[in-house]
């Protein structure tokens, strides 16, 4: 039987961003799957010659409104290395606290539009509920829902008060109830299960070999997360990476949902332990050198190149998203599944196509 060449994307029902694969098919099962990549170009990185580089934290902001959190953190962090800036350890448990909500509610919206790709429209739904009260806590402590603008260079920009810390840790108890409520259905039940394990599978050799990030790295055995670097304060917080075995869609699943429970874990050890001082330290001059930093966003290893010649404009900022480092392991997990399962597939990698084409 002849090949059909058919085009995925860039706009289809199930994802919300704009991924493009050109896939070979036979007799309904995927043969080849070649990604194309550019269609969306905003031009972020050469805003350095335009924006100094205070400004250039609200414009990292917008690589991504799910993880700008990280973004913004990742490159304050480079330009306080290049300053040789102490951030007060207030700041630094502020931070993680901040970051590791964002990675709930990014992992909640990604778990609703998984459920709605495998047509579980309630369990849709549940998510997004549930990720609402992570929203609420964004705009109650820092003014925003999506994008909370906390981080500066130095520290972050709010502060948590006694009873904000303890009204976001009963909100944190109702989300950890509804989550456990819905356990079963994302991790037990007959249909998930049907249409996601053995589904994509990529080995833990080929995870390795083609660089995958995350929990696309995870879910194939292999434990790496970039948290393990201690950065900020999770050098008093103990942190073990989320490990499944599979590698199949499942598998990548299991590691967000889980992940997801334990980043509330985070959270409230770090709000019990966060110290008091200063939430930032004064900043004089301007940075001057390179350097290269990593954090652990929703999706897996973020790395931004900096480098600064002196003057208040950077001469160089290159980023590094996962979702950049997951695509060569996506295309090796296509071939030989149905046509019909490579929505869920595509989804099983948290594709963010705003981080990656810039």
């Amino acid at each position: 039987m002849s090949n059909t060449i058919l085009p995925f994307g860039p706009q289809h029902p199930v994802l919300p961003e704009p991924i493009h694969l050109s896939l070979t098919v036979e007799d309904e099962v995927v043969r080849q799957a070649v990604p194309a990549l550019g269609y969306v170009h905003r031009g972020l990185e050469m805003l350095t010659r335009k924006k100094d580089f205070h400004q250039m934290i609200q414009v990292v902001e917008r690589v991504c409104g799910i993880c700008s959190m990280m973004h913004a953190m990742c490159y304050c962090r480079g330009i306080e290395t290049l300053m040789d800036i102490e951030v007060p350890r207030r700041a630094q448990f502020l931070r993680v606290i901040w970051s590791e909500l964002h990675r709930i509610h990014s992992h909640l919206l990604w778990l609703g539009l998984y459920a709605d790709s495998f047509g579980f429209e309630s369990v849709f739904m549940q998510f997004w509920k549930i990720r609402e009260r992570i929203m609420d806590i964004n705009e109650a402590t820092a003014g925003n829902r999506v994008i909370v603008s906390v981080n500066r260079v130095g520290g972050v920009r709010r502060d948590l008060s006694p009873s904000q810390c303890w009204w976001i840790g009963e909100q944190l108890d109702e989300v950890e109830t509804e989550l456990k409520a819905i356990e079963s259905t994302m991790l037990d039940n007959y249909t998930v299960k049907k249409r996601t394990v053995g589904k994509g599978v990529l080995t833990k050799e080929d995870a390795w070999e083609l660089g995958a990030a995350g929990p696309t790295l995870r879910g194939s055995g292999i434990a790496r997360d970039m948290r393990e670097l201690k950065y900020e304060a999770l050098d008093e917080l103990e942190f073990e990476p989320v490990v499944e075995t599979g590698g199949d869609a499942y598998a990548r699943g299991a590691v967000r949902f889980k992940e997801t429970l334990q980043s509330i874990d985070l959270v409230r050890r770090a709000m019990a332990r966060l110290p008091g001082g200063e939430t930032a330290a004064k900043v004089k001059g301007k940075p001057e050198g390179e350097t290269a930093l990593r954090v652990e966003q929703p999706r897996g290893e973020c790395m931004y190149y900096i480098k600064a010649d002196g003057s208040r404009f950077l001469d160089r900022l290159r980023i590094r998203t996962p979702t950049f480092a997951n695509i060569p392991p996506l295309t090796a997990m296509l071939p030989g599944i149905e046509l019909a399962d490579v929505p869920v597939v595509v989804l099983s990698i948290d594709p963010c196509i705003s981080c990656t084409e810039r």
